[in-house]
């Protein structure tokens, strides 16, 4: 009896490890899935009219914090065909991807659009025509929402007199209305740092003395107008003389924002110019749900994170042909626990960036990672492909899917699962055309970029003094 007890607790426990373990030793893909509910359709909701501007705020953690709604419920928007929309939106984003390639090859001349703790509700801006993440600040006063972007170093918003300016939700920031407000003179050493930050010279107007800025974007937007300084408040915090640009020509896909908070690295970025505040310090945690809202952290206190594992760093790689941006090393990655074999892992870097949306990988990584995808996600009915997605299904009937881990490796031993809400784009509300979020670049040379729709639902913490960057696990909600 000992003995055939013993062996059933032998053989119970083999058994127990070849499920833990396939036959060449790696962890078994069940283990390495997640879950994806598919949407239920459900009655329209009636439109609100905006109220993003009404925003409560309170302290916790030494951290001030503001909050914003996203901007789905915030906003009135106009009826727009959803396919339109869509393609409109990856269309803008395949150009901003154009445009940080031109600048690695020196096509142009321009730039790509480029110790307090301070919170402010980070919320979708995709109502507002925009796939990008939007805050609220104060400037000069004056209430301001503007996408928050890592490749982008002048802040700026539109300002009167506009000469030329987009549609917005908010009234135009007003000079007039504040005594903080000041010109920069032409001469002025802030006039001619310009150049390293948005890669066009500062210039003086005929007869003018006030300095001038010009930043282009990759799809053809782009902001003109005065630099200026200002007193900008962030939450509970104020910094006093703010260099900003007030925008009076400006022009782009904007979504109806006031403006953009440049958060690259250059002297003119908002993280150089509130050194002495928040010590180089910012993170941001982007929701998985439109109507859900994040957060932007400015400061380098971890107590104010609410991260569910710990923050693992891997070192900010300098790029002397880009200097403002944010590289990494990427060193791998894998599918469902099985590691993918690529030469473009060799290369390696690559550009992380808050105003991307889809991830672009270079070929033979987005190759093997589509492939190895297909293989574990099998038996569902494909679709037709969309833009630049070209990896789609129908899911409709299913009320869930499990979707195998994609988990992205950086130098350091770094290892980032991309959160469930970041592997499907759904370019139909219903399910029927369901796409693999990631895009292949066009050549092995061009730089991969890792867009926000894979960083949702984790706290990207950037630590400029160090030259490091950070990501943990975390739950996006503000409350």
């Amino acid at each position: 009896m000992a003995g055939s007890t013993i062996q059933r607790s032998m053989l119970s426990l083999l058994l127990l490890l070849l499920l833990l373990f396939g036959d060449d030793g790696g962890v078994n893909c069940m283990e390495e899935k997640q879950i994806l509910l598919l949407p239920k359709s459900q009655a329209r909701k009636p439109t609100r009219t905006p109220r993003c501007s009404s925003q409560r705020s309170r302290s916790e953690k030494d951290a001030t914090m503001l909050e914003m709604r996203h901007h789905d419920s915030s906003f009135r928007t106009t009826k727009i065909n959803r396919d339109d929309k869509v393609e409109k939106l990856l269309y803008s984003d395949e150009s901003r991807v154009r445009s940080i390639q031109s600048q690695r090859n020196r096509v142009v001349s321009t730039k790509t659009e480029q110790q307090s703790e301070s919170e402010m509700p980070l919320g979708s801006g995709i109502k507002l025509q925009t796939m990008n993440y939007i805050v609220t600040i104060e400037l000069g006063g004056q209430k301001m929402s503007v996408i928050v972007d890592t490749g982008s170093d002048i802040t700026w918003v539109q300002c009167q007199p506009c000469r030329y300016c987009y549609n917005q939700q908010d009234p135009l920031f007003n000079p007039t209305l504040s005594p903080t407000f000041h010109s920069i003179l032409c001469n002025s050493s802030i006039c001619a740092s310009l150049q390293f930050a948005t890669g066009n010279l500062g210039f003086c107007r005929i007869n003018g003395k006030n300095c001038n800025y010009n930043v282009n974007y990759g799809d053809g937007s782009y902001t003109d107008g005065e630099l200026s300084l200002e007193q900008l408040k962030l939450g509970d915090t104020t910094v006093q003389n703010f260099v900003f640009g007030c925008g009076q020509r400006n022009h782009g896909l904007f979504g109806g924002v006031s403006g953009l908070m440049g958060l690259g690295r250059s002297r003119l970025s908002l993280v150089s110019q509130t050194l002495a505040e928040f010590g180089g310090v910012f993170s941001y945690c982007l929701p998985s749900e439109e109507n859900l809202s994040g957060s932007l952290i400015l400061g380098a206190n971890l107590s104010a994170f609410r991260n569910s594992t710990p923050i693992s760093y891997t070192r900010i790689v300098s790029n002397p042909q880009m200097p403002t941006f944010y590289f990494l090393n990427f060193t791998g990655a894998s599918v469902g626990g099985i590691p993918l074999q690529a030469p473009g892992f060799a290369k390696g870097v690559t550009l992380i960036d808050s105003g991307t949306v889809i991830t672009r990988l270079v070929p033979s990584v987005y190759k093997a990672v589509r492939d190895e995808f297909l293989k574990q996600f099998s038996g569902y009915p494909s679709a037709p492909g969309f833009s630049i997605l070209d990896t789609c299904f129908n899911l409709t009937g299913y009320s869930e899917v499990d979707i195998p881990n994609l988990r992205l490796h950086f130098e350091g031993g770094t290892e980032v699962k991309v959160d469930v809400s970041g592997m499907f784009y759904f370019v139909r509300k219903d399910a029927s055309q369901v796409c693999l979020a990631l895009a292949s670049l066009s050549s092995e040379d061009e730089i991969a970029i890792i867009g926000n729709y894979q960083q949702k639902n984790l706290r990207v913490v950037y630590n400029g003094k160090d030259s490091e960057l950070g990501f943990a696990e975390e739950n996006c909600r503000y409350s």
